[in-house]
C-alpha cells in the first residue's frame, strides 16, 4: 500500500468518525439521550412580583376618544405609570399600560367596563402583562386588576393595578 493510499484511508476514517460524532451530539446532546437543552444552561429561578400600584396621572395629550396620561407610581415599585386609555364604547375601555421602574419597564394591555357619572367616570377590568425590558425583560402576567376614575373636568386619571407578575 502506498503512502498516499494509506493517508487517504486514514483521512476518510477521521472524517467519518467526526461526522458520526457530530450527528450523535446533534441528536442526543453532549450528555446523551433524554438530556434537555434546558438542563445544560444555568438555571435561573423564576421571580414573582406582587404588583400593587396606584398613580394620580395627568393628561399629556388627547386625540378623539384616547387619553394619554402619565404620573408617578406608588406601591410595590417606584417609577412612572403611562396609560393610553381608549374609550371604545359607552360601556368599555381598552388601555395600554406601562410601568417604568428603575432598571426597565413592564407593559401590557387592559380591557375594562366603563361607567359615566356626572363629575367622574370609572373603569374596572383586567390587565395582561406581555412585555418587559431591562431587568423585567421576561415579565408576564394575566388577570391583573386594572381600575380607576377619570375626572371629567380635566381628564386626569387615578389608576390602580394589582396582581402577580412572573419573570
Amino acid at each position: 500500500m502506498s503512502y498516499r493510499s494509506g493517508r487517504s484511508k486514514w483521512l476518510c476514517s477521521v472524517l467519518t468518525t467526526g461526522a458520526l460524532s457530530c450527528g450523535l451530539l446533534m441528536a442526543f446532546g453532549p450528555l446523551g439521550p433524554g438530556t434537555s437543552r434546558a438542563a445544560l444552561s444555568p438555571a435561573r429561578p423564576a421571580r414573582t412580583i406582587s404588583l400593587n400600584e396606584s398613580g394620580n396621572l395627568h393628561l399629556t395629550s388627547k386625540r378623539g376618544f384616547t387619553l394619554n396620561e402619565q404620573g408617578p407610581a406608588s406601591g410595590t415599585v417606584t417609577g412612572t405609570i403611562y396609560v393610553h386609555l381608549r374609550i371604545v364604547s359607552t360601556s368599555r375601555v381598552s388601555a395600554e399600560v406601562s410601568i417604568a421602574p428603575h432598571g426597565g419597564s413592564i407593559s401590557g394591555d387592559a380591557t375594562a367596563s366603563y361607567h359615566r357619572g356626572s363629575a367622574t367616570a370609572s373603569f374596572s377590568g383586567t390587565l395582561s402583562i406581555s412585555r418587559g425590558t431591562g431587568s423585567y425583560d421576561n415579565a408576564r402576567g394575566s388577570g391583573l386588576s386594572f381600575s380607576g376614575t377619570i375626572q371629567k373636568s380635566n381628564d386626569a386619571i387615578a389608576v390602580r393595578v394589582s396582581g402577580r407578575v412572573s419573570e
